[in-house]
């Protein structure tokens, strides 16, 4: 199967300017953070606009008609126009940030495309491609959470700055170490599994480091430490429904991609299941995202514990990401490192 070089080029060039957007927007959003304090302007007078009647003069009106026509001729109170508070500082700051999150995305989706385009085939076939793709559904999730939360809450969009960190470093990382050329996939994954079972799990897995990040900033607000930068971010309430919404939807996700793993290694392996380092880790992070989801649900665990049990779970997702596939050795040892 022939490799396009040119539309691998075009893809490389898309990655490395995403992860320029995604810089920039995490600057914008660190700068909307810093001044979040000059987000509520002082309250400026208010501009009473008159309605100017015909004659600047009063008109006298004489008689018994005036007296009984006075009350139908009162002018009525001239309204008053409360103009728009200017935009704060903060608050174009993070505007921009969104913008250059969308322009990201959408650079960060062309070089995927590009990338599959070049190698005729679905692009998740290593490591490099599957982190990049990791990354894209992370800050997708992220997009929907903005437009959902507008409004709910003013303080969703700050978190911003904290997503975008873990981003920018796996998305480096799958620059540099984890890169590899476009190539055909191995024989193993030459299968129309690799659609469904890399693809879910790929979403899931982007999905899971949304509330993980909030799962993390929950627990800094809560213990109120360090005072001046936790001020900032929003309730803890509002930290703590945006961890649990978004397992709630990246749970089913995810085990859907474990019992389409199941059933592939069926049709590769001759087994269902045979306990291989991934599949293991894989097992035991469903376990510990099942624990969140009960302990969010149970009384007296579904605050603090429940959080540090959504933590963990983040970490056996990354553990799975890089050192099972990096180190241990393994049936799915496909990460395309050489």
């Amino acid at each position: 199967m022939p490799v396009d070089p040119l539309l691998s080029q075009y893809s490389d060039l898309l990655f490395e300017g995403t992860v320029v957007v995604y810089l920039l927007a995490m600057v914008f959003s660190a700068v909307e953070y810093v001044t979040a304090r000059q987000s509520t302007p002082a309250a400026e007078p208010a501009e009473v606009v008159a309605v100017a009647a015909t004659s600047a003069e009063p008109v006298a009106v004489s008689g018994s008609a005036g007296s009984a026509g006075s009350a139908a001729d009162e002018i009525p109170p001239p309204p008053v126009r409360t103009p728009k508070p200017e935009r704060s500082r903060a608050d174009r700051f993070g505007r921009m940030a969104v913008s250059l999150t969308i322009l990201g995305v959408l650079l960060h989706l062309g070089s995927i495309a590009l990338r599959g385009l070049a190698a005729e085939r679905w692009p998740l076939g290593n490591m490099y491609e599957y982190t990049s793709a990791v990354c894209l559904a992370a800050m997708v999730a992220w997009l929907v959470v903005l437009q959902r939360g507008a409004g709910r809450s003013r303080g969703i969009r700050r978190l911003g700055v904290f997503l975008y960190a873990p981003i920018l470093v796996l998305m480096v990382l799958a620059g540099t170490v984890l890169y590899a050329q476009a190539a055909p996939v191995v024989p193993a994954l030459q299968s129309y599994w690799l659609v469904i079972h890399v693809t879910t799990i790929t979403l899931s897995t982007g999905l899971f480091i949304v509330p993980g990040v909030a799962s993390i900033l929950y627990l800094m607000k809560r213990s109120g430490r360090p005072a001046g930068f936790v001020a900032k971010l929003p309730a803890q309430e509002t930290l703590d429904r945006l961890a649990y919404r978004t397992t709630v939807v990246a749970f089913p996700m995810f085990t859907f991609a474990v019992i389409c793993g199941a059933i592939w290694a069926e049709a590769a392996w001759g087994r269902f299941w045979g306990w291989d380092p991934k599949e293991t880790v894989a097992f035991i992070s469903w376990v510990v995202y099942a624990a969140y989801l009960h302990a969010r649900a149970t009384a007296g665990w579904r605050h603090a514990p429940a959080a540090w049990i959504n933590i963990v779970g983040l970490a056996t997702v990354i553990f799975n990401l890089f050192f099972v596939n990096m180190v241990i050795a393994g049936l799915h040892s496909y990460a395309g490192l050489g």
